[in-house]
């Protein structure tokens, strides 16, 4: 914006809005004493506010939002007694809500939600009388609501406070806010009982008070408000979710508004049957009763809801038959109701939802065949029959679902091949079909889909040859243990990613990369049984040519040899000492190459510099790369040679896409006379973790795109458990990192991560008798501060359950933004304790409300429930890591796994959020 503006005296109104407008809001607007509307929002615009705004007195409208401003809302605002609108939403302004916006007494809206405004609302905001939309959710607001908050509020419309830290009771006098439309108090410590005089307000049309509070209702007269709430006719979304309701669900819910389209109670104990006249809301769209204590059986009325979009009972106790009239939900776009004990055969009926996107019934004690009908849903996207008791093949009608992504029928009793026509599923990325009976050969057909990323055909019969086409398609992960497949192993794609693929128990078969120890398969068994015997001979009369003369060139090279190790100076012999073969040796560079390819170590080159060295970015060709980086070690720092020996010897053991891959390495002599020891690495393009969780200005010039979104961090943990899992179980012996922490995860131009710097790393030798006390001693800690695992500093020797402590320090750094050395864990708290005082209740308010952005975490729904859950299993996985004692911690396996839970659920999720199923009324303001 030119700040040339300033000078147009007679301007009253700008509106730039919606276009992508860079640099700050110009000072010099205050100049234009007759400015009547501000409207700037949806830019990329940058800096403060400006204070000198407030000599525009004729200012009425200030829009401002979805912009990166910073700063604080100046409190010279307050002198524009004229304001009607004053919206900043969606910025990165912190400070306090200052309490002379209490002098606008003709505002009607305040908009500032999505910033990172702190304390609590100034009293004197309550006495604004005029005031219409109350927005200040997803801020650090804390701090009760006082008991006449709505003496002055009479014309209140919109009352948000979602995602803060407000605590207490809801004030049951906000039935003076009699004009009260929307009331959006989830995600914060709200405590105690729902006040009945909520149902007094008539024009309410959504409240949301779940997520994280902890509002109760521990007897029958604490449930007097749902009785209240059947006097809002014009009622349409009641979200109660994630609270401590408990006892048996009113039959009064079904006195609830005709108009109601969304009824979430999920998350609460409430016990008992669901009520069969739930079924006289016949406007439902999202019904969500998931995660409670209900058992008894499905009501039929719940089949009377034509309108239902979203169904969720899952994660109950729930048993009896799927009600036939199911049929009647031809709407239904999400079905879950897995983990239940529900039996009986899938009904047919459930095809008659020709909408459905996911079909969700896992866990349960279905018995029977798989319909072949519902292959015929046109939509379906997931389908988890998991963990039940079907029989039978599996329906060659599958090849139909052209749309399905992601299909789970594991540990059923399922028989017979694999239909040939399953390559109709051309989109499908995830095939689970592991504890089953299948048999058979893979078919030729599957060779077709590409887009197939994660296959599990373990635990069944499935025999014949692993088929070479299996190498060309890409696959991430692929599990054919205990099988009875035989013959060769493919050497491409998957194959040659150990850490993705799982081919134990196959006895027969042979070949494969090196790192999977088969035998080698036998030609031999190739030769025609005629020519056997002559090969034989020939094999015979060889041997006693060639044994002689190669006696004699082994005794001249094993003296040869000798002589020469004996000039060899040993730098390490623990370290050089192994029954492990070397598998990767590195290719030399010389001191002069390192030189040129960094224009002499300059500071332009320069990437980053550590207690034991630097690394600088280098022009250099290796394995089809150009540009590389070095890691040059700092040998005046007291260890540093050693370091070098220990990732040369742990980083040469190794290969898999998330770890850092070593190209060269070099031990020579500088220019000056003295050692010189580097390794070359791959150029990580995107840097390090710390950069991208701890941004700094003097670093990085826009600090908004050095953001990670929340499914970004979650495939950044994902990948470093991936590469601590097959360190600690995919070698030969286990390698341990030691030092895990966000600075050594690096980000390759995709943004996965890459696990580097192996300085302090160590084998785990099975038959090591090392005492404990004589390792420290010569090693010391090993690790970083704040990430050391308490049994280290105690004497302890490294091993599996360090890292996992480490890793879990990690993950909770990375979900919360809080390093375990910040300043802002005051008074002697550590990370863990301030994690655990939240946990899990107030989970969402000591995320990191930076990664709700992107894909699947919308500004505006981040406090949805699926980021919710999403969130408490990504936390609660840390909190299981990072356990004091080491034998209660879970393994690194465990923790993958659970992470991959939550992501799949996450994604799964997106798609019915995308289709409107999940949303509420909270939208991103605009004019």
């Amino acid at each position: 914006m030119p700040a040339e503006l300033g000078k147009l005296a007679r301007l009253r109104s700008i509106n730039v809005s919606m276009n992508s407008l860079e640099g700050v809001i110009p000072s010099t607007l205050g100049n234009c004493s007759n400015l009547e509307i501000i409207q700037v929002h949806n830019n990329k615009l940058r800096g403060n506010i400006p204070s000198n705004l407030a000599q525009c007195r004729k200012l009425k409208k200030i829009c401002l939002g979805n912009n990166f401003l910073t700063g604080g809302i100046p409190p010279t605002l307050g002198n524009l007694t004229n304001l009607i609108e004053l919206r900043v939403w969606q910025n990165r302004l912190s400070g306090f809500i200052p309490a002379t916006i209490g002098k606008l007494q003709m505002l009607q809206w305040f908009d500032i939600f999505s910033n990172f405004i702190l304390g609590e609302i100034p009293h004197s905001l309550y006495n604004i009388s005029t005031m219409v939309a109350f927005d200040l959710g997803s801020n650090q607001l804390e701090g009760t609501l006082p008991f006449d908050m709505c003496s002055a509020f009479s014309n209140l419309e919109r009352l948000h406070l979602y995602n803060n830290q407000f605590k207490g009771q809801i004030p049951p006098s906000i039935s003076n806010c009699s004009a009260l439309k929307q009331i959006e108090l989830d995600t914060n410590n709200f405590s105690g009982i729902i006040p009945f005089t909520i149902g007094f307000l008539e024009n309410l049309q959504f409240l949301a008070i779940g997520s994280g509070n902890k509002l109760e209702a521990k007897s029958p007269s604490d449930w007097m408000f749902l009785d209240a709430l059947g006097n809002c006719t014009y009622l349409q979304g009641l979200y109660l979710n994630h609270n401590q309701l408990q006892g048996v669900l009113p039959k009064s819910i079904a006195n609830l508004s005709e108009s109601l389209t969304g009824l979430r109670l999920s998350g609460n104990p409430i016990s008992g049957r669901i009520p069969p006249n739930l079924g006289k809301l016949t406007n439902l769209e999202t019904l969500r009763l998931d995660n409670m204590l209900l058992d008894g059986t499905i009501p039929e009325e719940i089949g009377n809801l034509f309108q239902l979009k979203l169904l969720t009972l899952s994660e109950n106790m729930i048993s009896g038959r799927v009600p036939l009239n199911f049929s009647n939900l031809t709407l239904v776009e999400q079905l879950s109701l897995s983990n239940n004990a529900l039996e009986g055969s899938i009904p047919l009926e459930l095809s008659n939802m020709k909408d459905l996107q996911m079909l969700y019934l896992s866990n349960n004690k279905f018995t029977g065949k798989i319909p072949k009908e519902i292959m015929n849903l046109p939509l379906l996207i997931y389908l988890d029959l998991s963990n039940n008791y079907l029989t039978d093949i599996l329906p060659p009608e599958i090849g139909i679902l052209n749309n399905v992504q992601s299909i789970w029928l594991s540990n059923n009793k399922l028989n017979g091949e694999i239909p040939n026509k399953i390559d109709g599923c051309q989109i499908l990325q995830t095939l689970y079909l592991d504890g089953n009976m299948f048999q058979g050969v893979i078919p030729s057909t599957m060779g077709n889909m590409r887009g197939l990323q994660d296959l599990d055909l373990s635990k069944n019969f499935f025999s014949g040859q692993v088929p070479e086409f299996m190498g060309k398609l890409n696959l991430l992960h692929l599990n054919i243990s205990f099988n009875n497949f035989e013959g060769e192993l493919p050497k491409e794609g998957v194959f040659i990613n150990i850490s993705g693929i799982d081919i134990r128990g196959n006895s027969k078969l042979c070949g494969g990369v090196a790192e999977f120890h088969l035998t080698q398969c036998m030609s031999i068994s190739k030769v025609p049984k005629r020519r056997h015997h002559s090969l034989v001979k020939l094999i015979v009369i060889v041997c006693f040519v060639i044994f002689p003369i190669g006696l004699t060139i082994g005794l001249y090279f094993l003296v040869t040899c000798y002589s020469r190790k004996r000039h060899i100076r040993v730098l390490n012999p623990k370290l050089m000492h192994t029954d492990r073969p070397s598998k990767i040796e590195f290719m030399q560079v010389s001191y002069h190459d390192l030189v040129r390819a960094t224009n002499n170590f300059s500071s332009e080159n320069l990437v980053g510099r550590g207690t034991f060295g630097a690394v600088y970015k280098a022009d250099m060709s290796f394995e089809h790369v150009t540009t590389v980086a070095v890691k040059v070690l700092n040998l005046e720092k007291n260890g540093a040679s050693k370091r070098f020996l220990s990732e040369c010897e742990a980083l040469r053991n190794v290969r898999h896409r998330n770890l850092i891959k070593v190209l060269s390495s070099c031990s020579s002599i500088d220019q000056h006379g003295n050692d010189f020891k580097a390794l070359v690495f791959e150029f990580m393009s995107n840097g390090n973790l710390a950069e991208w969780l701890h941004p700094n200005a003097e670093s990085f010039i826009d600090l908004s795109i050095r953001t990670l979104n929340l499914v970004q961090r979650l495939s950044i943990a994902i990948d470093v458990a991936t590469a601590l899992e097959y360190l600690h179980y995919n070698g030969p012996n286990p390698i341990v990192n030691c030092d895990i922490k966000p600075s050594n995860v690096l980000l390759d131009d995709t943004m996965t991560a890459h696990l580097g710097d192996f300085g302090l790393a160590r084998f785990l030798v099975p038959n090591d008798t090392v005492p404990s006390q004589s390792l420290t001693s010569t090693c010391g800690i090993r690790g970083s501060i704040g990430y050391i695992p308490p049994e280290y500093g105690m004497g302890g020797r490294p091993s599996m359950e360090g890292d996992v402590y480490s890793y879990g320090i990690l993950l909770l750094e990375m979900f919360t933004g809080v390093s375990p050395t910040d300043e802002k864990l005051r008074d002697g708290v550590s990370l863990l304790e301030h994690i655990k005082m939240a946990f899990p209740e107030s989970v969402l308010n000591i995320v990191d409300t930076r990664m709700f952005s992107g894909p699947y975490v919308e500004a505006n729904t981040y406090a949805s429930e699926n980021v919710f859950n999403c969130l408490f299993s990504v936390i609660q996985c840390g909190l299981l890591c990072s356990n004091q004692l080491p034998k209660e911690r879970i393994s690194i396996r465990d923790a993958a796994k659970q992470l991959n839970t939550a992501r799949k659920k996450l994604l799964s999720a997106e798609i019915a959020q995308e289709q409107g199923t999940n949303s509420g009324p909270r939208t991103t303001s605009s004019s």
